[in-house]
């Protein structure tokens, strides 16, 4: 599902304007960045929580070349899913 997909389907469900669907997903996403971008974490009950990790700098190899090289270390985002939500996607699954 890409965004317009998303947005059409929030339409949908609760009954807001396609545009006013694409404020409150564009809301929430820039809520969810900026939380993250401060270091913190962002829960959503009955969703989950995003929250950064960090993965430090290792070593690898260029595959063109052979040549050894530095991959830099990075923050990345991690999504851990909360209880309600796996519970749901089990009771959907049998």
């Amino acid at each position: 599902m890409n965004k317009s997909e998303l947005i059409t389907t929030m339409s949908a469900k609760s009954e807001l304007s396609k545009k006013d669907s694409q404020a409150a997903l564009n809301s929430l996403l820039a809520i969810i960045q900026k939380r993250l971008s401060e270091g913190d974490q962002m829960p959503i009950s009955g969703l989950g929580t995003f929250a950064l990790s960090y993965h430090p700098q290792k070593a690898g190899r260029n595959p063109q070349t052979g040549e050894a090289i530095i991959i830099a270390g990075a923050n990345k985002v991690q999504f851990k899913a909360a209880k309600a939500l796996k519970d749901a996607l089990a009771s959907a699954s049998n």
